[in-house]
């Protein structure tokens, strides 16, 4: 019985040291250079500029880099020169404005900003109009706040009244934009179709007509500190658009 436990054991000994041996070189051996697991989550450096280990490179905003064999730059690069594509031109200066609002808020979106400014457009008329100066304080510069609140009073003593009505706005599209420092200004143009009637203390019309559609274009221009958290683009400058 003493032989025959000894000789099984001395065989599983033998298998043990064999599958041992078997994985060794399959899997290897940790020599200290082995490549952390991939984290989605975790901060990466800017690769070094070649020639200078010491100096990051500058983020390039306008091309996509996509990984090569062995670290290698890739035959193809892809250009982002689409990417504001019914909003400006590429290589314009609105276009590099646009670059500049986006660096510094990665979540700028001009169709959105566009569908905002309407939204603005028609709360600010109509607020004009009712002679709302608490909503127009909250949507305007100061400078243009004073204008139109000199504006509201005048036409208070005079005892008139104004009537608008939208009808459509039938196009706001971005007609510039510039980055000076961190403050970001784009200009829109609206046109809209709207009715709009002034009637004096007694209820005549005395500017406008109560039943006529008239179009108008205006051409707006909105400013916002970049970084700032307050969302809201304020209206700074005014004109009346061909």
């Amino acid at each position: 019985m003493q032989d025959s436990f000894d000789i099984t054991t001395l065989i599983f000994i033998v298998l043990a040291i064999f599958v041992i041996w078997r994985l060794r070189s399959v899997l290897g051996q940790k020599t200290g250079s082995e490549q952390p697991p991939f984290d989605p989550l975790s901060r990466r450096d800017a690769p070094l500029r070649p020639g200078n280990p010491n100096a990051a490179s500058e983020p390039d905003h306008n091309v996509v880099r996509l990984p090569g064999p062995n670290g290698a730059r890739p035959a193809a690069e892809v250009q982002t020169t689409e990417r504001w594509k019914g909003f400006a031109e590429p290589g314009t200066p609105m276009s590099a404005a646009l670059d500049g609002i986006a660096r510094a808020e990665s979540g700028f979106d001009p169709a959105g900003f566009l569908e905002g400014a309407k939204a603005a457009y028609e709360m600010i008329v109509t607020a004009f109009a009712m002679g709302d100066r608490k909503t127009l304080k909250d949507l305007l510069s100061r400078e243009v706040y004073e204008g139109f609140e000199r504006a509201i009073t005048e036409r208070e003593q005079r005892g008139e009244r104004v009537e608008t009505t939208f009808v459509s706005i039938d196009k706001a599209e971005m007609a510039g934009a510039e980055v000076h420092g961190k403050t970001a200004q784009i200009v829109v143009r609206f046109v809209s179709q709207l009715i709009t009637v002034t009637r004096d203390a007694s209820g005549t019309v005395v500017d406008g007509s109560p039943d006529q559609v008239a179009e108008v274009t205006d051409v707006w221009t909105f400013a916002r500190q970049l970084g700032s958290r307050d969302p809201n683009w304020l209206l700074v400058a005014t004109e009346a658009g061909q």
